[in-house]
């Protein structure tokens, strides 16, 4: 996955055909990695994304003289901090089969590594 931050509600869904059976419930999201994070979000204009990566990157700057642990780049110690800003896992709930997000909020994955990898989401879903 390419850095920036990437609309995954979709993705989300496509891997839960359960969720139409749950008439309340909560969806946990958890992401198994420390450099990429997750966070719930405007979904309509794209230029939020690159507002969030601009902001970001001025907070955690590459190649801060500060910065100890760089042993895998100079991205490397920026995106555990992104990480750590953004956070892990996002809960959403559900409601008659449904994610109960605002119309304009979508599940971001931020990924803050140039080459970061696959990343691995866990999906909880919990209700009746």
């Amino acid at each position: 996955m390419r850095r920036g931050f990437h609309l995954i509600t979709e993705h989300v869904l496509e891997r839960l055909p359960e969720l139409a059976k749950v008439r309340a419930g909560l969806l946990h999201v958890f992401i198994q990695h420390t450099s990429a994070s997750l966070c719930i979000n405007e979904n309509a204009d794209p230029t939020v994304r690159h507002d969030f990566e601009q902001f970001f990157d001025r907070a955690a700057p590459e190649n801060a003289a500060y910065f100890r642990h760089n042993s895998e780049g100079p991205d490397d110690m920026p995106a555990h901090l992104k990480a750590a800003m953004l956070g892990s896992s996002v809960s959403i709930p559900v409601t008659n089969g449904r994610l109960a997000l605002g119309i304009w909020q979508g599940i971001y994955l931020g990924e803050h590594r140039d080459h970061g990898g696959q990343r691995l989401l866990v999906l909880t879903l919990l209700g009746d």
